[in-house]
């Protein structure tokens, strides 16, 4: 074997003297090796390149599926074509619902993916409690009841349907504000009684009046035209919808300090977060004109109850329709029982068209996600998004990949203080994002379970210290992945790219490799000065310790202290073992 491994490396050192550039393709000094060698010495690389390139190609036109989703649990009673179209797809689906917090915390560990509406609390101890969850699917629009940081955190997607309630809570929303005029629900219930009560229900045209709709969204644009048609004038307010796309639906946009005081009736379409919580309070009802009416069918708590109730009492609002809590259901009746107020149970989405279509969207969603095909309505992945293209998996192992060879070089120099990937071409544009979490997850995996993922790198690496900056840019000559890592005072700098496929590794450090590195199997990297000596001396350990040598690259530097890469067939039992020879040296399984 000595003898054998040693005929190929003399080879290699007399045949590099002819290799003045390289060849197209990727192929270097394989063909040399073939041609030049003796017929037994051609089969001491067990693996050709150009054969390790097609075993390992990785086809063009497969997508991307980073989530593998088998068994899903589903809380709460979503409609049937849900658990439907989950089962046609190969997908265990079990329903139970009305679970209490503890026996959702014990029935998590043996899912993958999780199903709800809006009832079910996913906190962070049924996220932590599900050790093998990977996506939890909102059949609806908010995730208010989803702890989205800590799902984050653990790696697991949070994907929501955006557009499947839509329609019903913009008709809800409609009737509420038809009812606050004319008083419908009052008049119902008197009549209920007996009464014939014409006077007592007098009411106010809609038309020529102003609607303020805070949150121009989906269900905002709705509002809008539905309302536009009664002869409403509508305006708004978005922070992230442009003014003129809003009013090329009839929207004029302007800041709230501007709305409150034109506005006969205002209705509230936007997300409960901070920034919203409260947002009509006693200053904006302040602002507003006396007897205006509000509309809350988005979240409770965007209008502060305690601040309505005194505006009501005051009669600084004339009237509220609400569809929506703080406390659900609510244990202060205050807001429920006044005779403006017309309150509903949460019935924004409980139309079955809405219930169909929600559960239709966050199954197929799933599905989609599950088979690489496509990645929609995940609230906290955008990152994976554009890793659903054609060619994305293989560039993702490259990033990992590239990741961990890092890692493995700079085991001894941790911890990181800063890694910057760029990428290189017109192509890989809208890949940033991914190739950037890649190679963290590259660079954070410890073990073969429970490490990062795409979905919280990032975060880990924010959490860990290490700084992560990202670039891009447009490059005529080639595609490829820049990732450099910085630590104490030194830094380290790998440059891959993806051949017919394949992942490969270019650079090591400055070191040009001669022939790109085919990313996978066992890989012994060590940097030394150039010598026949080292290398016969680096193949005697490897023989020694009955490790099949199967490729080798080096770098084009005739001279001075390069990297030097083999693909060997198992890993060293004891690297040390190569400190004599070498100044540098790492092995890792890719």
């Amino acid at each position: 074997m000595i003898t054998t491994i040693q005929t190929v490396i003399c080879l290699w050192f007399s045949s590099r003297k002819n290799l003045g550039r390289r060849e197209k393709g990727g192929v270097y000094c394989e063909k040399l090796f073939i041609e030049n060698a003796p017929q037994n010495i051609s089969g001491v690389c067990s693996q050709s390149v150009s054969q390790l390139f097609e075993e390992n190609r990785v086809s063009e036109s497969s997508g991307m599926a980073p989530v593998s989703v088998k068994r899903v649990l589903i809380s709460e009673s979503v409609d049937p074509c849900c658990k439907t179209i989950l089962q046609e797809n190969g997908i265990e689906v079990t329903e139970k619902q009305q679970m209490t917090k503890e026996e959702l915390i014990a029935e998590i560990q043996n899912y993958d993916g999780l199903v709800v509406r809006s009832a079910t609390k996913v906190t962070a101890d049924v996220v932590n409690a599900g050790s093998n969850l990977k996506i939890i699917g909102r059949a609806g629009t908010g995730v208010d009841n989803v702890d989205v940081d800590a799902a984050t955190k653990r790696g697991v997607i949070v994907m929501n349907t955006p557009s499947g309630n839509t329609i019903s809570a913009a008709e809800l929303t409609c009737a509420l504000l038809m009812s606050l005029s004319r008083n419908i629900p009052q008049a119902v219930m008197s009549m209920k009684d007996g009464k014939w009560d014409r006077k007592k229900f007098m009411g106010a045209e809609l038309y020529g009046k102003v609607l303020g709709i805070v949150g121009l969204g989906r269900i905002g644009k709705e509002v809008a035209t539905r309302m536009q048609s009664f002869g409403m004038k509508t305006i708004g307010y978005d922070p992230i919808t442009p003014p003129e796309v809003s009013a090329s639906w009839g929207v004029e946009q302007m800041s709230l300090e501007e709305l409150w005081p034109q506005c006969d009736y205002i209705t509230v379409h936007t997300p409960l977060m901070p920034s919203t919580t409260g947002l009509l309070n006693d200053a904006s009802f302040a602002k507003c004109k006396k007897g205006v009416k509000v509309v809350n069918c988005a979240r409770g708590g965007i209008i502060d109850e305690a601040a309505l109730l005194r505006a009501l009492e005051s009669g600084q609002c004339g009237g509220a329709g609400l569809d929506v809590f703080v406390e659900e259901p609510p244990k202060d009746r205050a807001l429920v029982n006044h005779p403006n107020v017309i309150s509903c149970p949460h019935l924004g989405a409980s139309t079955k068209e809405a219930q169909a279509r929600c559960g239709k969207e966050i199954a197929l969603q799933i599905v989609d996600m599950a088979t690489g095909k496509a990645l929609v309505g995940a609230v906290n992945a955008q990152v994976l998004v554009s890793s659903f293209s054609p060619d994305s998996h293989q560039w993702i192992q490259l990033g990992e990949s590239m990741g961990r060879v890092l890692k493995a070089c700079t085991a001894s120099k941790e911890p990181y203080s800063q890694v910057h990937i760029t990428s290189l071409g017109e192509s890989l544009k809208k890949s940033t994002g991914f190739l950037s979490s890649a190679a963290v997850v590259g660079l954070l995996t410890e073990g073969p379970q429970n490490g990062p993922n795409l979905v919280n790198a990032l975060p880990l690496a924010a959490e860990t210290g290490i700084t992560v900056q990202t670039a891009h840019k447009d490059s005529n000559e080639r595609e490829a992945c820049v990732v450099e890592v910085s630590m104490n005072s030194s830094s380290y700098k790998a440059v891959g790219s993806v051949q017919t496929g394949v992942p490969v590794l270019l650079e090591l450090n400055g070191s040009v490799f001669r022939q790109p590195v085919p990313l996978t199997g066992h890989l012994l990297f060590f940097k030394a000065a150039t010598s026949t000596e080292l290398l016969l001396s680096v193949t005697g350990v490897l023989a020694a310790a009955g490790v099949e040598l199967q490729r080798f690259s080096a770098s084009t530097a005739g001279s001075g202290e390069q990297w030097y890469c083999m693909g060997i067939s198992s890993l060293l039992g004891d690297i040390g073992a190569l400190k004599s020879l070498v100044k540098e040296a790492a092995q890792l399984t890719v």
